[in-house]
């Protein structure tokens, strides 16, 4: 029997932040298996993770394929590998990942990772399908890393308000979209990240979109150190702070439940 978890990530609360699965295995079985898994877990991203001496290899499926890089679904994991006694607390993980090595650690009851920091470029234009399933929204920036959409707009009520339209995103050709705004509270900028082509609407709290709105907004606000918000209807609080070409994310995590796989993957 195999172990599996669900946790949500980025909050203090169940019910909130980003839920992710987590599976502990000996060996990872082959890719269709987790795919499955997957899908049976039918949360944005499930995890695979493996040890391999002392470090671990970590993999993410959402229920379509296999991705690259992927925040509450690794913190999720970290948060699993102390809480059930995988780990030892105050031990160092290290994820080995399609993004490389991951770093991870316990910092006054806060789980940070050490992500690596994304590129972004402005664009001149965007689908008018894109902005349509936006609901009509104004941009004052537009740009892209690397699949993904970024959108600025005036406002954070106005990323708030946002109503999306899954059939005019479905024909942008793009992995998701980000839409932010400078934050009109405590937070210095919100965000919301919209992914209908890999099956996830909306991503309830986005690690990896966090990795480029770091420098985005370190290069219009100034500084390295942010309290962002991403305001899903769960929401969560993610801590950021930008290192040259490395970002680390910081937040939370709430085991939701464990249970047991009864035949083998």
């Amino acid at each position: 029997m195999v172990d599996i978890y669900q946790v949500d990530s980025f909050t203090t609360e169940r019910f909130k932040g980003n839920p992710a699965g987590v599976c502990v295995l000996d060996e990872f079985p082959d890719s269709k298996s987790m795919l499955n898994m997957a899908r049976e877990m039918n949360l944005s991203e499930t995890a695979f993770v493996v040890r391999d001496n002392d470090e671990f290899r970590l993999r993410w499926f959402t229920p379509t394929f296999e991705i690259d890089l992927c925040g509450h679904a690794t913190l999720a994991t970290a948060h699993i590998l102390w809480a059930e006694g995988f780990w030892e607390k105050e031990k160092t993980i290290i994820f080995n990942t399609r993004s490389g090595k991951l770093i991870i650690n316990l910092i006054n009851d806060l789980i940070e990772m050490d992500f690596p920091c994304l590129e972004y470029s402005e664009v001149i234009e965007v689908p008018s399908s894109l902005i349509e399933g936006l609901g009509g929204i104004i941009p004052t920036f537009k740009g892209k890393s690397r699949e993904n959409y970024i959108i600025e707009v005036a406002t954070e009520e106005e990323v708030r308000g946002i109503r999306i339209d899954i059939s005019k995103l479905l024909k942008c050709k793009m992995h998701g979209v980000i839409v932010t705004a400078k934050g009109s509270g405590k937070y210095d900028f919100v965000s919301r990240f919209f992914a209908p082509e890999v099956g996830v609407p909306e991503d309830p709290v986005t690690g990896s979109a966090h990795c480029v709105l770091a420098p985005f907004w370190s290069d219009r606000l100034g500084g390295t150190k942010f309290r962002a918000y991403q305001c899903s209807e769960r929401g969560g609080d993610v801590n950021i702070e930008l290192l040259e070409d490395r970002v680390l994310l910081r937040g939370n995590a709430v085991t939701f439940f464990k249970g047991k796989i009864l035949e083998e993957l």
